[in-house]
C-alpha cells in the first residue's frame, strides 16, 4: 500500500481540536461536561435571514479577493478602529477562515529550510503549518523576552509569527515591543506575520495595537484576522489577510488554486449585516472579557499562577504543584471529573506545566465548579515534598 508523505505523517494532531472532538462525542451521548476547552465564545447573534440577498449571485463564485463591498467594510473597520490604512482593491483578501490565510501566507514566503520564530505559548497550528510548508519552526521558550530573540535569529530566519492578543495567555503586545520587532525585521530582513484574530477582545481603547501601525506600507508586515473569534462565528469560516499589494498577489494566486473564494452567500450576508453584527457582539465581547478577568482573580485567590494577560477569553494556568504532565492531567480531569481543558504542551514544549482554560462557553458558576475540580486534581497529584519535576521532553 502506498504511504503518505513523510511531512504529513510527522505533523501532530492539534490538541485543542482533539479535546473539542472529545467534547462533541461526550455531549452527543448526553453526558454532562464542564467545557473550559472551547476555542470560541458563545454569543447570542440573531439570524437576519438570507431572503434579501441577491439572487442568483449567492449560488456562484465571488471575486477571488472576496466581494468588493465586504473588502471595503473590513478596510474601513481597521481604519476606524485601529488606525490602519488598507487599500481594499489590492491589499486585502477575504479567505475561508484565518487558519488558511496564515497557511497560505507561509506558502507564499517560505522556501524549504527557512525558519520561522515562534514564541511560546503559541497556537498549536503555527509550527505544524510551517512544517507543512517545508520550513523549520524555531521555538522560543515562554519565559524569554524580545531582548532574547537575537539568540534565535539566523541567516535562515524568514519570519516571526505573533498572536496579538495571545492565545492562550490573553497578553497584548505593547507599542514599544512592536517597534523593537519591526527594528529586528528590518535589520534581519524577515517578515512579521501578525495573527490578530482576537483584536476586539481588548477593552481599553488604544490598548490593542495592530502590527501594521509601525509599517504603514506593509513592506514586511502581514496581518491575518477572522470573524470566527471576534464575533462568535467560527462555523462560518470567514477570515482575511492584508499586506502590501505585491506579496498579496502571490497569496492570491495560492488562494485561487486552493480555495477559489469563501462561501459567497456568507460574504454577501456579512456585507449586508456587518455593522449590525458588530453592534450586537460588542457588549457581549465586553462581558466575556470581564468574566475572563474575574476568573483570573478567582484562580489567583486559590493560589494558582496565571500567566499575565487581560485580553481574549483564555487563561494559561500553572499546574506546577501536580506531578502530572499537562496531557495526563487534562485526560484525567476529563475522564474522572467531567471538566475539559487543553494541555499546555499543545502550545509549546516549554509549556507542559500549564493548562488553557477558556471562559467563553460556560456560566461563571460552572466555571467556578470546574476550577474546584482542577484544584482537587492538583492536590491529589501533588509533587511529594522534596521531589522535583522531570524535565519536559
Amino acid at each position: 500500500m502506498p504511504r503518505p508523505a513523510r511531512y504529513a505523517r510527522d505533523i501532530i494532531e492539534s490538541l485543542s481540536v482533539k479535546y473539542s472532538n472529545a467534547v462533541y462525542d461526550t455531549k452527543g451521548r448526553g453526558d454532562d461536561l464542564i467545557v473550559l476547552s472551547a476555542g470560541e465564545a458563545n454569543f447570542d447573534i440573531p439570524l437576519f435571514g438570507f431572503d434579501d440577498l441577491p439572487m442568483p449571485l449567492l449560488y456562484h463564485y465571488s471575486h477571488t479577493r472576496g466581494i468588493p463591498e465586504f473588502r471595503v467594510l473590513l478596510a474601513d473597520h481597521y481604519q476606524r478602529r485601529f488606525g490602519v490604512t488598507i487599500d481594499p482593491e489590492t491589499e486585502i483578501i477575504i479567505t475561508a477562515g484565518s487558519k488558511i490565510a496564515i497557511h497560505m501566507t507561509f506558502m507564499a514566503i517560505l522556501e524549504p529550510g527557512d525558519e520561522v520564530l515562534i514564541h511560546e505559548p503559541a497556537w498549536a497550528s503555527y509550527p505544524e503549518q510551517v512544517r507543512l510548508c517545508h520550513g523549520r519552526p524555531v521555538r522560543i521558550p515562554y519565559d524569554a523576552t524580545i531582548a532574547d530573540y537575537g539568540r534565535y535569529i539566523t541567516d535562515r530566519t524568514r519570519a516571526i509569527i505573533v498572536n496579538n492578543p495571545n492565545n492562550p495567555t490573553g497578553r497584548v503586545v505593547t507599542r514599544r515591543e512592536w517597534q523593537e520587532l519591526h527594528r529586528l525585521a528590518t535589520a534581519h530582513d524577515f517578515y512579521i506575520v501578525s495573527d490578530e484574530g482576537y483584536s476586539d477582545y481588548v477593552l481599553q481603547p488604544g490598548d490593542f495595537i495592530s502590527a501594521a501601525i509601525d509599517d504603514p506600507d506593509k513592506t514586511h508586515t502581514i496581518v491575518c484576522n477572522t470573524l470566527s473569534k471576534n464575533y462568535g462565528m467560527s462555523g462560518w469560516r470567514i477570515g482575511y489577510v492584508f499586506t502590501n499589494a505585491d506579496l498579496l498577489f502571490n497569496i492570491l494566486k495560492i488562494n485561487q488554486h486552493l480555495i477559489t473564494c469563501p462561501a459567497t452567500i456568507l460574504e454577501l450576508y456579512m456585507a449586508r449585516h456587518f455593522h449590525e453584527v458588530l453592534a450586537i457582539t460588542a457588549p457581549q465581547i465586553r462581558d466575556v472579557v470581564l468574566k475572563r478577568n474575574a476568573v483570573a482573580r478567582m484562580l489567583e485567590d486559590r493560589g494558582l499562577r496565571v500567566l499575565p494577560g487581560d485580553g481574549t477569553f483564555y487563561l494559561f494556568v500553572s499546574i506546577d504543584d501536580s506531578e502530572l504532565r499537562s496531557e495526563e492531567f487534562c485526560t484525567r480531569l476529563f475522564q474522572e471529573r467531567g471538566v475539559s481543558v487543553v494541555p499546555g504542551v499543545g502550545y509549546g514544549t516549554s509549556c507542559d506545566r500549564f493548562i488553557r482554560i477558556g471562559v467563553g462557553s460556560e456560566s461563571i458558576e460552572r466555571i467556578a465548579t470546574g476550577i474546584d475540580r482542577i484544584m482537587q486534581l492538583i492536590q491529589e497529584t501533588a509533587v511529594p515534598k522534596g521531589a522535583t519535576h522531570q524535565p519536559a521532553l
